[in-house]
């Protein structure tokens, strides 16, 4: 996985303003740079990957003649979300050789709010990971449709398409995605849920947490081969708490639980030896656990790693 270059939203080293021809120019990108992060963040589901995607949408506006161009935000969101389209093509080469179930690398947006500041269901780790379903520029027509809320004459313009096609793109990834984006999210229910969850394993108890939980909940965990994590999903209630069970006695109940934001939702991160060893968040649909994703990859925990 590529170095973090910084922390999302905030400046990647871009360089003096004095070496890359003016005050104006900086000011221009880091006035959009948080929106540029956002499409790539939504587009590639890993920070790391965004920020080498807005690294390199600097890098062009570097070497652009900037008197040609009229409108330095438009220019600057057409080449972030080119570039995320051949780094997703990329991505998704990796992906199937990815070692156990892939999940988005989870960003804390009570540490940086701008990066959840448009529409939050597609920021959801749920949403992300349906995502992953679309081509690269189906996702991309999602992420400045639905996320952005651009129209599509500019989404079309952004990629290079037609208006018409452009509409034909975003109504098939509404199609693939299913009705999801139109369920609220109650971030007091997803918190409520997770006290449960904690005070249930704390007594020993998972199985009153059940009542919680749909028919038919998945489980799924992202070690990414770094360390020992489920290699399939788990289905179904009594596995879905056998799974936490034994995971809670073997691994989390010598660590110390807390609260955190992730996503735009309320999660939990176990921390063991003052380092964050997994990251729980729950995908909850009308008042029932349908989806416990589990983030214990520590490549995809550094930031939410305690000073």
């Amino acid at each position: 996985m590529t170095t973090r270059r910084s922390a999302p939203g905030r400046p990647a080293a871009p360089g003096s303003p004095d070496v890359v021809g003016g005050a104006g120019a900086l000011e221009a990108f880091l006035a959009v740079r948080p929106q540029l992060f956002g499409i790539a963040y939504r587009m590639l589901g890993g920070v790391a990957e965004a920020e080498d995607v807005v690294q390199d949408a600097w890098i062009r506006w570097q070497g652009t003649d900037r008197d040609a161009v009229r409108n330095p935000a438009a220019f600057l969101t057409t080449v972030t979300t080119r570039l995320a389209i051949n780094a997703a093509t990329s991505a998704r080469a990796r992906r199937e050789s990815y070692v156990g179930p892939w999940l988005p690398e989870p960003v804390d947006t009570s540490d940086d709010p701008a990066v959840g500041a448009e529409r939050a269901e597609a920021l959801e780790l749920a949403t992300l990971l349906l995502l992953e379903r679309l081509t690269p520029v189906e996702r991309a027509v999602y992420v400045l449709r639905e996320a952005f809320g651009y129209p599509h004459a500019r989404v079309a313009e952004t990629l290079g398409l037609t208006e018409a096609n452009a509409r034909q793109l975003a109504r098939r990834a509404r199609d693939r995605l299913g009705t999801r984006e139109a369920v609220p999210v109650d971030r007091g229910e997803h918190r409520r849920l997770l006290d449960e969850f904690v005070a249930a394993a704390h007594e020993g108890d998972l199985a009153r947490f059940e009542r919680y939980l749909a028919d038919d909940v998945v489980a799924r965990a992202d070690g990414g081969g770094r360390v020992h994590a489920a290699r399939v999903e788990v289905v179904g209630r009594a596995r879905v708490l056998l799974f936490f069970d034994n995971v809670w006695r073997k691994y989390w109940n010598v660590g110390q639980v807390r609260f955190v934001e992730a996503n735009g939702l309320p999660a939990l991160v176990v921390d063991v030896d003052a380092a964050p060893f997994a990251l729980v968040a729950l995908d909850v649909v009308a008042g029932r656990v349908e989806h416990v994703y589990v983030q214990v990859n520590p490549d995809k925990l550094t930031g939410y790693a305690t000073a």
